[in-house]
């Protein structure tokens, strides 16, 4: 996409409209999964950072230490959330011809997220 096609996208509204909704829909199909604990925990993140799954090692609950759970699935989340975001980062960056995409507003950490 060249910058003659962008200024025709912003003559026509509903092509616009239609090109962001198709992005939408890109980027909320990417997953990718964090780990933690050397893979002790896994967590698998769609594009609009929903969680699909989470493993846990039975090793580490057997072990009965809550702070270290709870620190091994935050750790997998936000490893997730940060392949996600490069992800939706680099979807966007391609569906808009290379140029750089300065955030999707609803994505949490990106510029113009939540």
């Amino acid at each position: 996409m060249n910058f003659a096609d962008i200024m025709e996208m912003l003559k026509n509204p509903q092509a616009m409209q239609s090109r962001m909704t198709e992005l939408r829909e890109k980027t909320e199909r990417i997953q990718a999964t964090g780990s933690s604990g050397g893979g002790m925990v896994r967590i698998t993140l769609n594009g609009a950072l929903e969680m699909l799954s989470c493993e846990i090692s039975p090793e580490i609950v057997a072990g009965g230490d809550i702070a270290l759970i709870q620190d091994l699935v935050r750790g997998a989340f936000n490893d997730a959330s940060v392949k996600v975001k490069e992800s939706v980062q680099a979807e966007l960056s391609s569906g808009m011809g290379g140029m750089p995409f300065p955030g999707m507003p609803g994505i949490p950490g990106m510029p113009g997220g939540m």
